[in-house]
């Protein structure tokens, strides 16, 4: 089986790797080739040295093969994953520092920088889309690019359901909210529903019983994991579930906009200098020691462990300051969400997984073609929702606002001229962040992610 990554210079390629490396089933359901795509050599160097070194010692090791070509890395594919960064970290950091400037938001995948971020993405989304149309047709398409929910509802007008959007968070939060009750996360069910960073675990069911309720009333159990600190336990049992760690920007964005606008650089600009760092020194490493003694998979396991470590700091520091526990360090979930994609499709494995789809009719109140994070069942026709049933007005309300940014973001995207700077600033000042339409003009002028007509 082939998997061809987009994005494959990019820091978190060797979580995918790692995870392939410990897959061992059959050579029929299993991945034999990897094709890493990217538009930047050196970083298709950089990361080719360190998953080298993870490959020492295992003759069953995927084969690798780098391209800057798309098409070739598209030919033949069974499974395309899709990584990429339009703009690299200094677009991310001007799409977080633009609008901090005019005193709202700026982070990645929410409020103002995460319209923008759209903006620049959608375009080149769209037209790997067409490629893949054209290249690969039955290949099944994994994203994993930011915004996700939005990128994957426009890839799904071109490649249909052989899309399927992966985030890493809801599945941290149910398996810390298992472990928080004692119970095993693997044996355990979960009720989430949402969007793409605006979900809602509204229940955890370990042998037949909801034991949500149970967790909720429980303070010192409740501030045991993330979610718990960072929310408060006060606040978590006046909302009746869990958020999705990326809600503390809604529910404190006061007090997170003041954090991040204190701290000394943005997210964006912290990795954007921290991973320049990184290449530079893997550039320099040999086969197996660097200039600093190290090898590139040191390098890079020692980046990464800061990088996680550091993960959301500005809301631990708004939400009263506190380290990431060490189960968390682990890095990657969604690397593993994508190897049990691959298995329930290739093998026929059915597997149940929170993921982004179209909605069919899982959410009531959302039209069929809207792309939801719900739990779905998975086997080789694909990704199906299951019915999440009545959702709370509040939680409805905030999906329905995001919804209509997405689409407006979208919009703009597939259009030119006034129209789509219409559309966009439609997106940017219909977002429950955006306080002002004349703030939300500004921004768009001062970032330039509109594409020239």
């Amino acid at each position: 089986m082939r998997l061809t990554v987009l994005g494959g210079g990019g820091f978190r390629m060797p979580l995918v790797y790692r995870a392939l490396l410990e897959d061992s089933g059959d050579e029929a359901g299993r991945c034999t080739e990897l094709v890493l795509y990217d538009t930047d050599r050196g970083r298709l160097d950089a990361i080719g040295k360190v998953l080298a070194e993870q490959a020492a010692g295992r003759p069953a090791a995927p084969a690798v093969r780098a391209t800057t070509d798309l098409d070739d890395a598209l030919r033949g594919a069974d499974f395309v994953f899709s990584a990429i960064r339009v703009g690299g970290l200094a677009g991310r950091a001007r799409d977080e520092r633009v609008p901090l400037a005019e005193g709202v938001l700026g982070q990645e995948t929410v409020g103002a920088g995460g319209v923008l971020y759209g903006l620049r993405t959608l375009p080149v989304a769209l037209e790997i889309a067409e490629r893949i149309a054209a290249v690969a047709p039955d290949a099944w398409v994994i994203n994993f690019t930011n915004p996700a929910g939005m990128v994957t509802e426009a890839m799904q007008r071109v490649l249909g359901d052989r899309v399927i959007g992966i985030c890493d968070s809801p599945v941290g939060l149910c398996r810390r909210a298992a472990r928080a009750l004692g119970a095993d996360p693997d044996r355990a069910g979960y009720d989430y529903v949402g969007l793409n960073h605006l979900g809602w675990l509204r229940g955890v069911n370990v042998d037949g019983r909801d034991r949500l309720p149970e967790l909720l009333a429980d303070s010192a159990a409740l501030e045991s994991f993330e979610e718990g600190k960072l929310f408060g336990a006060g606040w978590l049992q006046a909302l009746g579930a869990l958020p999705n760690e990326y809600l503390h920007y809604y529910y404190f964005n006061r007090e997170a906009v003041t954090s991040i606008r204190q701290a000394p650089a943005t997210r964006g600009e912290f990795l954007r200098d921290q991973q320049a760092g990184f290449y530079a020194e893997a550039a320099a490493a040999g086969t197996a020691k660097g200039a600093a003694g190290a090898g590139a998979l040191e390098l890079w396991e020692r980046t990464r462990m800061e990088r996680e470590a550091t993960y959301m700091a500005e809301s631990r520091e708004a939400s009263g300051g506190w380290e990431r526990d060490s189960c968390d360090l682990d890095g990657g979930g969604y690397d593993r969400i994508a190897l049990a994609i691959m298995r329930a499709i290739a093998r026929n494995e059915r597997a149940t997984l929170i993921l982004n789809v179209r909605n069919r009719t899982a959410v009531p109140g959302l039209d069929a073609d809207a792309v939801v994070e719900v739990p779905c069942l998975v086997d080789a026709g694909g990704a199906r929702p299951l019915a999440a049933g009545a959702v709370a007005p509040d939680q409805l309300g905030l999906m329905l606002s995001l919804k209509a940014v997405e689409r407006a973001t979208i919009a703009s995207a597939t259009t030119r001229g006034p129209a789509a700077r219409a559309a966009a600033l439609r997106a940017l000042a219909l977002h429950p962040l955006v306080d002002s339409v004349n703030v939300a003009d500004r921004i768009l002028d001062a970032s330039g992610a509109l594409r020239t007509p």
